[in-house]
């Protein structure tokens, strides 16, 4: 009889630290939204990117309105690529700063072609008018974008300079501040 007692008290020692476990959980997960939305606001923590210097990839795909297009039409231009899709969060989270970098300087000779990854151009276009996004929208329906920057995380960014050479590379979310930390001075050159 005190063996079941014993068992049953440890049965119920267990549940319970399970269940504090699982509650304290459960209370960190806002924590830590808030900790990645202040990381990407304007003033939160600058990413540095990782140089690089090599030939941008060659890639053509379809514009939101179905049109042909591809990298070497903004050649002379600063280009920031964008991988991301509609279901990312840290994607959602980045896509207010990147539009507000792009308002900021498009006048400079700098584009951002953001490259939806995998969803049809009717959810793209949707997600792309809630947002009031304004530089161009690709679709990657089959990742051809994710196998030519040799990287399938995402969101993930790159920036091509005006003679058409990959200099730099962000794997997750970028911020505004980041942008006008690394990107700007390339809109110098």
């Amino acid at each position: 009889m005190s063996e079941q007692r014993t068992a049953s008290r440890t049965s119920l020692l267990l549940t319970l630290i399970a269940g504090g476990v699982f509650l304290l959980g459960a209370a960190l997960i806002p924590l830590l939204a808030r900790g990645q939305a202040a990381a990407l606001d304007g003033s939160g923590v600058r990413l540095a990117p990782v140089g690089m210097a090599e030939a941008a990839p060659q890639l053509a795909l379809t514009g939101l309105q179905g049109q042909a297009v591809s990298l070497s039409d903004y050649r002379g231009q600063v280009v920031l690529v964008n991988n991301w899709a509609t279901w990312c969060p840290p994607c959602q989270s980045e896509m207010p700063e990147l539009q507000a970098y792009y308002q900021a300087h498009s006048t400079q000779g700098f584009i951002i072609v953001a490259i939806e990854s995998g969803e049809n151009a009717a959810t793209v276009a949707a997600f792309a008018r809630q947002l009031g996004l304004t530089f161009p929208v690709w679709l990657d329906p089959h990742g051809a974008a994710l196998d030519a920057f040799k990287n399938w995380d995402l969101p993930s960014s790159y920036v091509i300079d005006r003679q058409g050479s990959l200099r730099m590379r962000w794997t997750g979310p970028v911020n505004q501040a980041t942008l006008e930390e690394y990107v700007t001075p390339l809109l110098e050159e």
